[in-house]
């Protein structure tokens, strides 16, 4: 039987994410805007160099409730305290540290151990990242998989990256909202009405040889089954198909 508890939104408020000596205010603002756009509120400043700013507060465009909550410590040790798990993001390989994960699985096992207690994902200065002391002092670590060609990753990205990850590990966002003013859906009838309309109107037309129909009609139902029509959007083209059939029998011009 498992016993793992589930992941659950409350687990989002156990994150804690660290920055470690960051260097630039802006990216300390655009982080706290990282996270909150993804349900994140904890944010920990190891001896910023510049903090608080207006900078900041400025890059944080509307998360400046994040930055104004950020505690601001001394040490690594300090911003660790009383967690179950840490882990650090890096981009070079360590040859002393544990193997590393990626950003996803990274993420996932983050989420997990937050059912139990705190933990915390922590990110380095934006030019050295995380000194060897610093890694050491975390149980895991996780990598964004990011191109080998060009593989520097802003600090405030990176923070957007890993929140992203860390919201779908612990929610199931469900399907993305309905279209606005979206209307009801067209039933297969409707929909075999239209295609039987155009088929009229290509026939009338002489568009369509009955001689040779080659794949106009399954092309058509193919077409719409890929697009879904709604009920108005099948009544708005049999009405056009209908008033270009009207014109199309009216009086010739001589």
């Amino acid at each position: 039987m498992n016993t793992t508890p589930s992941p659950t939104p409350d687990d989002l408020d156990r994150i804690r994410v660290v920055l470690s000596h960051p260097s630039h205010p802006g990216n300390i603002g655009a982080a706290a805007r990282a996270m909150k756009t993804m349900g994140l509120s904890r944010l920990i400043l190891v001896n910023p160099k510049v903090f608080p700013d207006a900078q900041a507060d400025a890059m944080a465009a509307g998360a400046t409730d994040v930055l104004v909550a950020a505690e601001v410590v001394d040490s690594l040790t300090e911003a660790l305290s009383g967690t179950v798990l840490a882990m650090a993001m890096t981009a070079r390989r360590r040859e002393l540290a544990v193997p590393a994960l990626w950003a996803r699985d990274g993420a996932a096992e983050l989420v997990a151990a937050a059912a139990t207690g705190d933990v915390a994902l922590v990110f380095g200065n934006e030019t050295s990242g995380l000194s060897n002391d610093e890694l050491a002092m975390c149980r895991r670590w996780a990598m964004i998989p990011v191109s080998a060609g060009f593989s520097s990753l802003n600090l405030a990205a990176a923070v957007q990256v890993m929140c992203y990850e860390l919201r779908l590990a612990a929610l199931d966002p469900g399907f993305p909202p309905a279209i606005s003013g979206a209307g009801e859906l067209a039933t297969h009838d409707e929909v075999e009405g239209l295609i039987a309309h155009i088929e009229r109107a290509a026939l009338s037309s002489e568009f369509l040889d009955p001689a040779s129909p080659k794949r106009l009609i399954p092309r058509l139902r193919r077409m719409f089954a890929r697009a879904v029509p709604e009920k108005k959007e099948v009544d708005i083209l049999r009405g056009l198909f209908a008033a270009l059939e009207k014109a199309a029998s009216g009086p010739k011009c001589k």
